[in-house]
């Protein structure tokens, strides 16, 4: 009987452990892995529309998961980008408001919750900006940002782990940022040139080779895909997006959508709908607070982001009805400021200082591996009245511009002004400064202007003066 009684304790304990255990590991957070793409624009991915080159890795994950179709940054440069990513604030909030800029001391690094809710963090490349990588409370980083050293460390670092809790990846490739390879396996006359841009040789040159990169990380994603599989458990979040568009006219640096709207594709099988597609407008401020509310966590009531974990549950078909945007400027190639606001149909851009020429590394610098094109723009503006527009256009915006989107999606046909939108716009402008006034939005100038009625100060420079 004693035996018995002894077997039948052991028994007991040998139950309530084993269901202690499948009901911790029933609790577990999933494991969330993030990869993130350098100046890609979602209309250059073939799930997306792109019709240039296939990217059948993001389309595989794709057909796994949600795609959102109206995912857009909070800023359309590097740095301010990935800062609003990383903190769930705007550019003005969070300190990090021109290019090459970052955010104040005091503000709250989200990563830094993850790790509170018992996840480890890694972020290896490009995730933060730059120097920035240390202040984010990572319990793992790399800055090599190349595929070709990424492949290595990120794969060690799998393949090595020993941490138990669950993990929290990041993982950012520097492709397609400039420069771009001097050589592409994608023929310059196949690929399809976007309405925005001028047509010339030089140009299809240029975009074979940004698109050589988008190539490159999409055959990379198969890669971290494969490893992760193998090493993270089951129940993993993979999510994939860009910190902004191609570095093309009216693309980086703009607010325009080829500027801030970008692939966001989220999956977790058996969690979010496979070859779902979702309409629902979402911000990169929002990305964060979603990993957040997903990993269990209570996501700070004063950030400007917002979890749209429901949106991914099939719960709703809606998240924001408006989609706020800002621009401040990249160092001196680029002294310009933009305030954007969005709706699913119309949006408004507000240019306070129209007196400003807008320039950028493209016109200023004449890269041969990236903006030399610009050349073939300029000479053609001397004689062709489309080029010469393109290029007014490019240097010079109104101070406000007003697009309706359903039936000019490419933003080429400026409504500002016009009686029979005349509401719209009182509307999306009262709505635009005052929640400019809300985010103490000062409206900075960062830099000396270059001004629009000097155009002899526009010339191409040998070197940045940065």
């Amino acid at each position: 009987m004693k035996c018995f009684g002894i077997q039948l304790i052991l028994w007991s304990w040998g139950f309530v452990f084993a269901v202690s255990v499948f009901a911790a590991e029933s609790q577990r957070q999933p494991d969330i892995v993030v990869y993130l793409a350098d100046d890609l624009s979602a209309a250059d991915v073939s799930s997306y529309g792109g019709t240039s080159i296939k990217t059948p890795a993001i389309d595989q994950l794709a057909a796994e998961g949600m795609s959102f179709d109206c995912a857009f940054v909070a800023s359309p440069s590097c740095a301010v980008s990935r800062a609003a990513l990383l903190t769930g604030l705007m550019p003005a909030r969070n300190g990090a408001e021109e290019n090459h800029s970052y955010p104040r001391e005091d503000v709250l690094r989200l990563p830094k919750l993850l790790g509170e809710l018992g996840y480890e963090t890694a972020a290896f490349g490009k995730v933060a900006h730059l120097r920035s990588a240390p202040d984010y409370h990572f319990d793992t980083f790399d800055l090599k940002q190349d595929i070709s050293d990424l492949r290595g460390t990120v794969k060690e670092f799998l393949e090595n782990r020993t941490d138990k809790r669950p993990l929290a990846l990041f993982v950012g490739v520097s492709d397609p940022h400039v420069p771009w390879p001097s050589e592409s396996t994608i023929d310059p006359q196949s690929t399809v040139m976007p309405p925005q841009l001028l047509d010339t040789p030089r140009t299809r040159v240029q975009r074979s080779r940004y698109l050589q990169e988008v190539k490159n990380l999409d055959a990379y994603l198969a890669e971290l895909r494969e490893l992760t599989n193998k090493h993270l458990s089951e129940d993993k979040q993979f999510v994939f997006s860009s910190d902004h568009g191609a570095q093309f006219p009216f693309g980086k640096w703009t607010l325009y959508d080829e500027g801030i709207r970008v692939p966001l594709i989220v999956s977790r099988p058996g969690k979010i709908k496979a070859g779902s597609r979702s309409d629902a407008m979402v911000s990169w401020i929002d990305i964060l607070p979603t990993m957040i509310d997903i990993g269990g966590g209570n996501v700070p009531e004063n950030l400007d982001g917002r979890s749209f974990a429901a949106v991914l549950r099939g719960e709703t078909e809606t998240h924001r009805d408006r989609i706020f945007t800002t621009h401040s400027g990249d160092l001196l190639m680029n002294v310009y400021l933009s305030r954007s606001v969005r709706t699913d149909r119309y949006k408004l851009i507000w240019n306070p200082h129209p007196e400003f020429a807008f320039t950028s590394y493209i016109d200023l610098l004449l890269r041969e591996t990236s903006g030399d094109y610009f050349k073939e723009w300029m000479t053609a503006a001397k004689t062709d009245p489309h080029a010469a527009d393109v290029l007014a256009r490019y240097y010079g915006r109104p101070q406000y511009e007003l697009f309706d989107l359903e039936l000019d999606p490419h933003e080429l046909n400026n409504l500002a002004g016009r009686p029979e939108l005349a509401s719209v716009q009182q509307e999306l402008s009262s709505e635009l400064k005052q929640w400019i006034a809300d985010q103490g939005d000062e409206l900075t100038v960062f830099h000396e202007p270059l001004m629009l009625d000097a155009p002899e100060t526009w010339l191409p420079r040998k070197k940045s003066r940065n």
